[in-house]
């Protein structure tokens, strides 16, 4: 009976153990670091314990513009930016996250310093979206969008808007502007 405890012990001791930590810095399809698609406003604070978070009212209460949260890290460096899916509600969860920090990255490697040819290389793209001044990159395994200005296409695709940009179209060299996930 002795020996029966003391095995259950060290077998629980190193089932425990073993528990693997989450990277604070992985991007997955459901989750950034410790935030999932389900985290609240009002756990941010306590997700970032270590870091400082910025909740900026701009003074547009009454119209239900939404106010963005950033988080900085201690330094002062930027991390993210999040956007609540309602304004002024600790119970809502988060719409949209923009990356700063180029330790986030994806299980592929990709961050704020890839490519578009890290994109197209690693995901299959989703769709394409031509915008006034940018270029937006829709991947869809990871409920991620990347923005690339379009200074960085060929001129016969920078003025116009009603033109379908193909992947092909697009510059393996081209960096991304903003780096951003969304989730409904």
């Amino acid at each position: 009976m002795k020996n029966t405890f003391f095995s259950l012990c060290i077998f629980a001791l190193v089932l425990t153990s073993c528990k693997k930590e989450a990277n604070p810095y992985l991007i997955t399809k459901n989750s950034i670091g410790l935030l999932t698609d389900s985290t609240k406003v009002k756990d941010i604070e306590s997700i970032f314990i270590n870091d400082s978070v910025v909740k900026r009212i701009g003074g547009d209460e009454f119209t239900g513009s939404i106010n963005d949260i950033e988080i900085f890290d201690k330094a002062g460096n930027p991390l993210l930016v999040l956007t609540p899916q309602q304004a002024l509600d600790s119970l809502t969860t988060i719409s949209t996250i923009k990356i700063i920090d180029s330790k986030y990255k994806t299980e592929k490697g990709l961050n704020v310093e890839s490519t578009f040819g890290d994109i197209k290389k690693n995901y299959k793209i989703s769709s394409i979206q031509n915008t006034i001044k940018n270029v937006v990159v829709f991947v869809n395994d990871i409920n991620g969008f990347f923005t690339i200005d379009k200074k960085e296409l060929p001129a016969e695709l920078r003025f116009d808007m009603s033109k379908q940009i193909e992947a092909i179209q697009i510059p393996d060299q081209a960096k991304i502007k903003y780096f951003m996930f969304g989730w409904n």
